[in-house]
């Protein structure tokens, strides 16, 4: 399963991140740094750098479906929810 940058203005795909091993459910931009956060099926939330492209850190803890994953909007946290009826918050300050 793929996680696929686009520009749209040129219509091309920039680049593929892969990794989830299941559907992928949400996908965000980080507003300051170089960070897409993703929520999958396969039950775990992952942090990539797109900058670098590559995974930064793979959160496991869910035991069901990730349905929605989002930045903290000040702090340095992720928030997942998931179909084991259970929301995370994740510290991510450490990958700075």
């Amino acid at each position: 399963y793929k996680i696929k940058v686009w520009n749209y203005k040129l219509r091309r795909c920039l680049f593929t991140l892969l990794g989830h091993l299941d559907y992928i459910r949400t996908v965000q931009f980080h507003h300051e740094y170089p960070w897409i956060v993703s929520s999958s099926d396969d039950q775990t939330v992952r942090l990539w750098d797109w900058q670098a492209r590559n995974c930064l850190s793979v959160l496991t803890g869910h035991n069901h479906y990730v349905m929605s994953v989002q930045f903290h909007p000040k702090d340095d946290m992720i928030v997942s929810a998931s179909l084991d009826q259970t929301v995370r918050v994740w510290d991510v300050s450490g990958l700075k």
